[in-house]
């Protein structure tokens, strides 16, 4: 890995720093090329702080270190990205990231349809909510709903409606995750467990 800290005046380049199981930015940082070395031979993110003076390792004061999983360098050899599994907190301000956003992993829409689901059933009004209305039919409707949907997408399986096969799909996702609500969990406890069975 090369990099060229002759780009900057100050010899510094930009490390954004990124939860590795995440992919959630957690801070921005500088590295020279001191602290660069310093963070591969320790496997502990170090920066040069630009308020101090000096090379600072995350986490010497806090106890809240980045141990480093990967380093990769962007196309112009002037930014690192920096991946990491923090140990608590990575602002000192104490929230997960500087951005104060949780570090939660996300798996994009379907944690959107996640969420609107759980809205609808905080909501309650099963005249308006077909998802509240499934609530309200209590978990073996639910489960069975599931059924259905698991049914119906194997006959589209075996046929030739790429189209239907896809629609079918969907609804069975969409009625897992309302189940998966229903009994308390969410598809992030499923994901734990492949990662555990990878």
């Amino acid at each position: 890995m090369t990099i060229d800290f002759s780009k900057s005046s100050d010899g510094l380049v930009p490390a954004i720093i990124q939860d590795a199981i995440t992919k959630n930015v957690l801070m921005l940082g500088y590295m020279n090329a001191a602290a660069l070395k310093q963070t591969n031979d320790t496997q502990k993110v170090t920066f040069y702080s630009r308020s101090k003076k000096r090379l600072w390792t995350k986490g010497e004061e806090s106890g809240h270190f980045l141990d480093l999983v990967s380093m990769s360098i962007d196309c112009d050899q002037d930014t690192i990205l920096v991946q990491v599994t923090p140990n608590g907190p990575t602002c000192h301000k104490g929230t997960d990231s500087c951005w104060n956003t949780p570090n939660k992993a996300t798996y994009g829409f379907l944690s959107s349809l996640e969420d609107a689901i759980s809205q609808r059933v905080a909501e309650g009004s099963s005249e308006t909510s077909y998802v509240a209305s499934l609530f309200e039919k209590g978990i073996n409707k639910i489960a069975q709903k599931v059924g259905e949907e698991a049914v119906e997408l194997v006959i589209e399986a075996i046929d030739n409606n790429d189209t239907l096969f896809l629609e079918e799909s969907s609804d069975l996702m969409f009625h897992y995750l309302i189940l998966l609500k229903a009994k308390g969990f969410t598809l992030n406890d499923v994901v734990n467990i492949l990662e555990k069975r990878q």
